[in-house]
């Protein structure tokens, strides 16, 4: 199937729109999205750097707002 949207007429809010629902099929469907060989050596050695103590993981809410307080 062939679909084309009219882009240069979207406004960008209705271009996120479409982006939050295809993204929102995306994820129901997680198992047919192939992970590159890439994405597995780097979590592994992301793994590593833990195991290591070079690095440590930090949850979710606090990495938004450390970000959030980086880029205002």
């Amino acid at each position: 199937m062939h679909t084309t949207l009219p882009l240069n007429e979207m406004t960008t809010t209705e271009k996120l729109v479409v982006l939050d629902q295809i993204w929102e099929d995306l994820m129901r469907n997680t198992d047919d999205i192939p992970s590159p060989d890439w994405h597995k050596e780097v979590l592994s050695a992301r793994a590593k750097r833990v195991e290591n103590g070079e690095s440590e993981f930090m949850n979710w809410e606090d990495a938004k707002s450390r970000l959030r307080a980086e880029f205002k």
